[in-house]
């Protein structure tokens, strides 16, 4: 069975849509979000529009601020702190990936914890290992809502994730470990990954290799969670060799419509939490 991400992205902007509209009356201006786009990225350049229709949806003011392709560390990180100390800016977030010239961890230590709503910091990573609130990176709290919208009860479940980058593996690790999950992560040192992957309850595929997990490393009835985007010749693809591990998954994530749509409607969250706990 599919797990449907673009519906259940859906019902989170609508339910957040009550929530912007109370901010709004209540401190006379919208919630803002303010993202950096440095040029030169078609991709980025999409994932950006689609970042702006969606805080339309829901009431949230959007600012794109635009720099030139070969902008200067010291421009890139000016604009960011002069964004984080906007009173109307609630959520600051660089649009990734930056050029070579750019030093990324810089330019993100600008942005403050409490307007951090990619959940990249330092902070509120080392909330999230604590089991403190914090606003946790989009694309781990998306999966977590799918698995709860489906009614994945995750305790005491085996998780296991492939690829352990600071956007989405390690984050989700501890996402899951919060709730009582037991968590493996497996990466490109992992001895015998097939073996690994076998014994997941629930299987979380974020490497970006398309097509990397097959059907006999997926275990009957187990719940797939395919993070992975590649661009192919023929088309988008995930991490996971869908058409035949849908076979034994009892739930799967498709690409797309899986699990994209659950990180910009995350996003949007992360933002209304900010929001609400600057009041």
């Amino acid at each position: 069975m599919n797990m449907d991400g673009k519906a259940v992205a859906a019902e989170v902007r609508e339910s957040l849509k009550a929530r912007a509209a109370r901010f709004e009356q209540t401190r006379g201006r919208k919630i803002g979000l303010a993202v950096v786009l440095v040029e030169g990225d078609a991709a980025s350049e999409v994932y950006v529009r689609n970042k702006s229709r969606a805080c339309a949806e829901v009431g949230i003011s959007s600012r794109t601020v635009r720099l030139p392709a070969d902008c200067s560390q010291e421009e890139a990180e000016r604009t960011v702190r002069a964004l984080a100390q906007d009173g109307t800016v609630d959520g600051v977030l660089v649009q990734l990936p930056l050029p070579s010239h750019l030093d990324g961890k810089r330019i993100l230590a600008c942005i403050p914890t409490e307007k951090d709503v990619d959940g990249f910091s330092a902070e509120n990573f080392g909330k999230l290992a604590k089991n403190e609130a914090c606003l946790p990176a989009c694309t781990p709290r998306g999966v977590m809502e799918l698995l709860a919208r489906y009614g994945v009860d995750v305790r005491g479940k085996r998780a296991v994730i492939v690829g352990r980058s600071n956007i989405v593996g390690r984050p989700m690790a501890l996402l899951l470990l919060n709730a009582d999950a037991t968590v493996t992560v497996c990466h490109s040192k992992t001895n015998d990954l097939r073996e690994e992957c076998l014994r997941a309850d629930i299987l979380v595929a974020a490497i970006g290799r398309p097509a990397f997990i097959t059907a006999d490393m997926v275990k009957e009835g187990a719940v797939v969670i395919d993070v992975g985007i590649n661009r192919t010749e023929h088309g988008l693809v995930g991490d996971v060799d869908y058409p035949k591990v849908c076979e034994k998954a009892s739930l799967i994530t498709p690409v797309p419509g899986g699990v994209g749509p659950m990180t910009v409607a995350m996003l949007l969250l992360n933002t209304v939490e900010a929001a609400e706990r600057a009041l």
